[in-house]
């Protein structure tokens, strides 16, 4: 059944299989690609992987039931994705990913016990494995490249401005609400270089505990401060909004309660701003490894899924941006870090582990470079004169134009 499946698969690149009993297989496509020798070393792992491929792949990965020879298991991963975007799906994969879309609403059901429990799953590992890896302020979202040439560092501050300069922050003293604040960098950043005054909510216990010490380090506690709650628990008004990279865990059945309170915590003249990942395609499913080992009730939507809620809510959509590649970008630098890390984070956990992760970030890098991902950014707004007229005062945040006094609404006069 692989035999079968890779030669329907493979029509770039070339694939060598040396199997356990001797036997070489060879898979060789009429177009350039990536050429990796695989030697499996347990054919009983094999015939799991055939019958379920989207899980037991990764699996038999983490379990070394084969070994990449020639290259690395980055290459198989961009072997194999680069042709199953070239639209050569197996029947099979086709097959199992239509059963499996009837269950997803289960899968995101993410009452608030749920939640909790999922972020812990990722988001509560060692605080050294995150800074291993990550920039130092430790952004573990999509960075935003003007060139692509960036550091990790450059390109995640340019991030936090162009987000800044979409939150319209025009006057210190605004009132924002960050949903998922993760290890505070974003909030310590909105206090320092605009002056707001942030309150950051977070169902992940070791973040909440490190965004509450860099607050006290940093002196700014009396205008940023961290809470351990779900967002469906807030109460109050606030002028800003801003979510980035949380819309992910929040699940499709929750998508219309997810706006209709950003809808009623945004104050009448406020601005709100949502980012997080999208799916091309239209409605699909998580990938069932990734569901299983690193992001449980997670999913990336499609922008069909998302809008309808956003007009059910009664909020306007003012912006709407498609960042392309930049998450591939941002998953090269972080792949590259933790292998040059693999070491020092194979003694924080164990092989299997970095097996894990090194599968994760080499298999979501290359969802985004050849299946299409991407990252989406909402403005929302209940007032059309909420944000300024054109899109201008994003560029000139970018050119270090755009302290808060540059950028301001649309006069109420026009």
């Amino acid at each position: 059944m692989i035999e079968r499946m890779l030669r329907d698969l493979v029509s770039a690149g070339r694939l060598e299989l040396l199997w356990p009993d001797g036997r070489r297989s060879d898979f060789v496509g009429r177009d350039p690609g990536p050429s990796v020798r695989v030697r499996v070393r347990d054919a009983a792992t094999m015939r799991r992987i055939a019958l379920n491929p989207s899980l037991r792949f990764g699996e038999a990965w983490m379990d070394r039931a084969f070994e990449v020879e020639e290259g690395s298991i980055y290459d198989l991963l961009d072997l194999l994705m680069l042709n199953l975007a070239r639209g050569a799906r197996p029947p099979l994969l086709a097959w199992l990913d239509r059963v499996r879309i009837w269950f997803r609403r289960l899968q995101q059901h993410n009452p608030v016990w749920r939640a909790k429990r999922n972020v812990a799953h990722h988001y509560d590992l060692s605080g050294r494995l995150y800074a291993l890896f990550l920039d130092r302020d430790r952004q573990y979202s999509c960075a935003y490249f003007r060139s692509g040439d960036e550091t990790l560092e450059q390109a995640q501050a340019a991030k936090k401005r162009h987000i800044a300069a979409k939150l319209v922050l025009h006057r210190p003293g605004l009132r924002v609400l960050d949903i998922g604040s993760g290890w505070g960098g974003l909030a310590l950043t909105l206090a320092t270089d605009y002056g707001a005054d942030v309150t950051g909510i977070t169902l992940s216990e070791e973040q909440h505990r490190e965004a509450t010490a860099r607050v006290a380090a940093a002196g700014l506690g009396d205008r940023v401060r961290f809470f351990l709650q779900d967002y469906r628990e807030v109460s109050g008004t606030f002028d800003r909004i801003v979510s980035v990279g949380m819309f992910e865990h929040v699940g499709v059945p929750h998508y219309d309660s997810f706006f209709r309170q950003v809808a009623r915590l945004l104050a009448p003249d406020g601005v709100a701003l949502i980012h997080a990942i999208g799916r091309p395609e239209g409605p699909g499913i998580t990938n069932p490894w990734l569901r299983k080992y690193i992001f449980p009730g997670g999913y990336s939507p499609a922008l069909s899924e998302v809008l309808p809620s956003i007009e059910r809510s009664g909020l306007l959509l003012t912006d709407l941006e498609i960042l392309r590649l930049h998450y591939a970008f941002t998953l090269r630098h972080w792949r590259e870090r933790f292998l040059r890390n693999r070491d020092a984070i194979a003694a924080l956990y164990d092989e299997r582990f970095c097996r894990m992760w090194e599968f994760y970030l080499a298999a979501c890098e290359l969802a985004f470079r050849h299946q299409a991902h991407f990252v989406w950014q909402a403005q929302l707004a209940h007032r059309q004169d909420a944000v300024p007229l054109t899109r201008d005062y994003i560029t000139h945040a970018h050119e270090g134009a755009a302290a808060w006094q540059d950028v301001s609404p649309i006069s109420t006069g026009v």
